[in-house]
């Protein structure tokens, strides 16, 4: 337990300095970009204050992973520089006992992780969708803008404010047959939410196979579809995350502005991005098992840091090609954190032998 709780510790603490280190920098560079279009909308301090805490959540998801290794390459350099590491190996503790006491301290990151990305980021990023539209001047606002997207058989193109998500206007539905061909046209100057469905004004249906007698106008005409208002603000909205509530929806029954294999990757990658700072731990071991005095401790601390950069970049690469639909999706989304993570366990097999 008192072992335990020293490398918990050790590892944990610089951990989280590096993180705080990482994510002020980020936060820094991010505030410079966007400060002075925030003081040119008259929101003062207080509204760099709440651009900076409403991009907090996002910033730290992307900052985690690095400091992670930052950290554990910074620990594992001090315990074995203390001579720690050579201590506690001759009193019988193998470096896979030393990783696995570790382990809590990624554990508590990959936890942190999905809670921020699954429930705090999507908010915040809502919450600074809608306030940086409202706080736009007026000289430079546009009207919304049309979007197609996909919903069930259909293929919808419409107008629509994120912000008034139970309407819609400027309407095209275009109902797929079995086949894919076109089976029906719908257009209608608006489509209201009422009463748990949607509800077309203006309305003018036309059966592509039916000929003239296909063609039917109505003042209000029900549009029997499964899209929802929550839909509409994410088809319409700019949030940066896709949750896996919202890519399940998606590829079930709600809108979806991307190819079904894009939401397969979501799924995935939420829950496997999250395990990257496991990784990151695992590859920054070999650097406990380093003697300071040779000459070598410098080439296998930057081997380490390396590998966990390159794992970064193979594990985008892999998912980029995993969303356009290129690769199978469990192979795109967990093909890199396996492979680094056998390349870890053969150097430490390899430097404990």
């Amino acid at each position: 337990m008192i072992l335990g709780r020293f490398i918990f510790k050790a590892v944990g603490a610089r951990i989280l300095a590096a993180l705080a280190i990482l994510f002020a920098l980020l936060q820094v560079l991010d505030l410079l970009d966007v400060m002075a279009e925030v003081l040119e909308r008259g929101l003062g301090v207080a509204g760099v204050l709440r651009y900076a805490l409403l991009r907090s959540p996002g910033l730290i998801i992307q900052v985690m992973p690095i400091a992670v290794l930052a950290g554990s390459v910074l620990a594992f350099a001090q315990l074995a520089r203390e001579s720690a590491i050579v201590a506690m190996r001759a009193g019988g503790v193998s470096i896979y006992r030393i990783v696995l006491l570790a382990m809590p301290a990624g554990l508590a990151i990959v936890v942190a992780h999905l809670f921020i990305g699954q429930v705090v980021a999507p908010r915040t990023d809502a919450a600074l969708d809608s306030w940086w539209r409202a706080t736009q001047p007026a000289g430079d606002r546009t009207g919304p803008a049309s979007r197609s997207f996909r919903v069930g058989p259909d293929i919808v193109t419409a107008v629509a404010d994120p912000d008034r998500p139970t309407r819609l206007t400027e309407v095209r539905v275009y109902r797929r047959a079995a086949d894919g061909s076109l089976a029906t046209r719908t257009t209608a100057r608006a489509a209201t939410f009422i009463d748990g469905g949607w509800t077309l004004s203006q309305a003018r249906r036309v059966a592509v196979a039916g000929g003239p007698h296909g063609v039917r106008d109505a003042a209000h005409m029900v549009w029997p579809t499964t899209l929802k208002p929550v839909d509409v603000q994410t088809v319409f909205g700019d949030a940066a995350t896709t949750t896996t509530a919202q890519a399940r929806r998606a590829l079930r029954e709600g809108a979806a502005l991307r190819a079904p294999a894009f939401y397969r990757m979501q799924l995935q990658r939420n829950w496997a991005a999250p395990f990257a700072s496991l990784i990151m731990l695992l590859l920054a071991a070999p650097v406990a098992l380093v003697n300071y005095r040779e000459a070598r401790a410098p080439i296998v601390t930057a081997l380490s840091l390396g590998a966990g950069l390159l794992f970064m970049v193979v594990d985008g690469v892999l998912a980029a090609v995993g969303e356009a639909g290129a690769a199978p999706v469990l192979v795109a989304a967990w093909a890199a954190p396996l492979l680094f993570a056998a390349i870890a366990f053969t150097v430490l097999l390899r430097e404990e032998g």
